[in-house]
């Protein structure tokens, strides 16, 4: 019976992308290869929003981080960014330092891996374009650049199950956890997911609590000097 299991579930994946009309085919399927090879299938927007409802608390506070480990296009992310920065500019749009500040932390607070190099693009990019959104309807200088850049490391080309990146010098995934200091400040630390990943299997104290309890806190890789927001790409630079 074990052995025919696969067949069965190949079975059942076939019948339900054949069973698709096409709108749906469109939203949630890019192609049957894809599925095939990869099981990508995407969440509907209507499941993405009664998810996350389910912690509406936590996707309304700016500072909560988030992992999707099989991130696609961004479904579940780009719906939490959007969350975000609406409470950032209901609380912080008059001043554009302070929403600049607090919506850093809402972008660096959010993290994703996909094992296809195309979806962790578009992830970026859809990510970037929704912040550019808020942002451009509030004030009329470019971007940041700093947002890129956080997005960048956050949105990771990797396997989640090898915890390892997809390129040709393949290397153990490293999250970046930027903290606030001093209001306009960030202090860096580099993880490997591999410590996190340990923990979460073997260990009952929350990770990197923002909420005052004790927590769990592994040792990082590497760690910055503090530098300003604004400027947090500078520290790659010659």
């Amino acid at each position: 019976m074990a052995e025919k299991l696969p067949v069965i579930i190949e079975r059942k994946a076939k019948k339900f992308i054949e069973n698709l009309d096409s709108t749906k085919r469109g939203k949630q399927v890019v192609s049957r290869r894809r599925v095939a090879d990869h099981g990508e299938v995407y969440t509907d927007k209507r499941e993405v929003n009664a998810m996350l409802d389910l912690v509406k608390q936590e996707t309304k506070r700016i500072e909560s981080r988030f992992l999707e480990p099989a991130c696609g296009t961004g479904n579940f992310l780009a719906e939490v960014l959007d969350r975000k920065l609406r409470v950032v500019e209901n609380r912080y749009g008059k001043s554009q330092l302070e929403y600049e500040r607090y919506s850093f932390i809402a972008v660096s607070s959010i993290y994703g891996i996909d094992i296809l190099e195309d979806n962790v693009v578009e992830c970026r990019k859809r990510l970037f374009d929704i912040f550019n959104k808020h942002y451009s309807n509030l004030y009329k200088e470019e971007c940041p650049d700093a947002i890129k850049y956080i997005l960048e490391r956050n949105i990771i080309w990797g396997d989640a199950l090898t915890l390892n990146t997809i390129c040709e010098n393949i290397k153990p995934i490293v999250f970046s956890e930027w903290s606030s200091v001093n209001g306009s400040m960030i202090k860096r630390r580099d993880f490997s997911f591999h410590t996190l990943v340990s923990h979460g299997e073997t260990k009952e104290l929350p990770l990197f609590s923002d909420l005052g309890e004790e927590a769990f806190i592994p040792e990082p890789v590497k760690e910055y000097p503090l530098i300003h927001f604004l400027r947090i790409a500078d520290v790659e630079q010659p």
